[in-house]
């Protein structure tokens, strides 16, 4: 099996999404998965193996491509080519028996035949090669290849401890057999530079490799993040619509249950009340679709609520309370503001929306109990509202999808800077209680 290519510091590479194009199971018609084309002829195996792990098994090597296939077939050639050459020289030398002349170049053959292996036992090969290279002049061109394959191939001490051995018998090797056309030293300087080119050649390759799949890694990790921000994106704009649909259908819709509850405890109220609570309950419907085609108006457009719809301010805190006593409530308000313009517009509205969610809250919860609304504060000691009720008068039935709400006003003001609590009082009521940031 060949050792993936990918550098020991990198992390694993993430899988990529599947691309899909119709006419094309599985994929397009151009690319297949993990974005490598369709036809792989021209990228090696190795590389191959490490971007798509699905093209050979758990067990199985991957298959040769046609680029393997003429890259091992030039790499025989090559071998055989030197074999030939070093084998022309040796029979012409006197010195040479006969027998040595035969078996060196029966070594050569085998050697040259293990190098369709170099892929497989890469490592196996080159440390094979050591010894058949010391006693075999002509198997030279085959050990200098899987030298090279072991560079490519494995990490670097493994290059590193085979080429450090080969360094080490080549002054060995010319001792036993010296050259005939060159000197002692002459012979031991060539050979040792070209088996440290062979060597760099193969350490190059082998980095190329890495920087391409290290560079395809990084494509892929920038496309997740990029996904990861879009869907998180997406994901905080629809809690924001959520929680401004919720604080203002809420406020509107509980507004026309009141006055519809009170139509259907009180069919013979006079006319007049009828008359007006009809009127309330087409202007509170009425306001809530306005309000919902604004919000959704702003979904559409992509732009911020600040920008797609006038949005309260402290100063309507005022004719909220108006609004919520209309419809039947009993609402103190203590507006302890000297001068509810200076508010920020943001802390405003955040203000507004808290006092909104815990008057439609009390109406829901507590109905006919008192409601105290207090707003507090001044610059540089920031803003406070608080909503009390007691408790309520009566047993108050369940109501569905309790405490969504105050939730969102506990993201809300988390956003803004500041913090709510709410809980159950001493006397068995509530309260819920905001501090808001207010600069100087």
């Amino acid at each position: 099996m060949q050792t993936p290519l990918q550098p020991p510091s990198a992390p694993p590479l993430l899988p990529p999404a599947r691309t899909t194009a119709p006419g094309t199971p599985g994929g397009t018609s151009g690319a297949s998965a993990y974005g490598l084309p369709r036809r792989r002829w021209h990228l090696p195996s190795a590389v191959i193996a490490e971007l798509d792990p699905e093209a050979a098994g758990p067990r199985r090597r991957p298959r040769r491509t046609l680029r393997d296939w003429v890259v091992d077939f030039g790499c025989f050639l090559l071998a055989v080519v030197i074999a030939f050459a070093t084998g022309h020289s040796l029979r012409q030398d006197a010195h040479t028996p006969p027998a040595l002349v035969v078996a060196d170049l029966s070594l050569a053959g085998l050697s040259c035949a293990a190098v369709w292996l170099r892929r497989r036992w890469p490592l196996g090969l080159a440390l094979a090669m050591i010894p058949v290279g010391l006693v075999s002049t002509t198997s030279g061109g085959a050990g200098m290849i899987a030298l090279f394959t072991v560079a490519v191939h494995r990490p670097f001490k493994y290059a590193a401890w085979v080429s450090g051995i080969q360094f080490a018998l080549i002054p060995l090797f010319f001792w036993l057999r010296p050259d005939p056309d060159l000197p002692f030293l002459a012979a031991v300087f060539v050979t040792a530079l070209v088996t440290a080119a062979i060597v760099g050649w193969g350490l190059f390759v082998r980095s190329k490799r890495q920087l391409m799949l290290s560079l395809r890694d990084r494509a892929r990790r920038a496309e997740t993040e990029a996904a990861l921000r879009a869907e998180q994106a997406q994901r905080l704009a629809r809690e924001a619509i959520a929680r401004e649909m919720h604080d203002v259908l809420a406020h509107r819709l509980t507004l026309l249950s009141v006055h519809a509850g009170a139509l259907e405890f009180r069919p013979d109220a006079p006319r007049e009340e009828i008359a007006r609570a009809a009127g309330v309950i087409r202007e509170s419907a009425h306001e809530a679709l306005q309000d919902l085609r604004e919000i959704i108006g702003v979904l559409r457009t992509g732009d911020s609520d600040e920008t797609g719809r006038p949005q309260p301010t402290l100063a309507a805190i005022d004719a909220l309370v108006a609004e919520s006593r209309e419809a039947g409530m009993k609402v103190v308000l203590d507006h302890r503001v000297a001068d509810p313009g200076s508010v920020p517009a943001s802390v405003g509205r955040t203000a507004y929306r808290i006092a909104q969610e815990a008057l439609t809250n009390a109406r829901k919860h507590a109905p006919g109990a008192e409601v105290t609304v207090t707003v507090a504060g001044a610059p540089g000691e920031g803003l406070t509202v608080t909503v009390r009720n007691p408790a309520p008068p009566g047993e108050v039935p369940h109501v569905p999808g309790s405490g969504q709400g105050l939730i969102g006003l506990t993201e809300r003001a988390s956003l803004a800077g500041g913090s709510l609590d709410h809980g159950t009082a001493a006397d068995g009521g509530f309260r819920v209680h905001a501090w808001l940031p207010w600069p100087e």
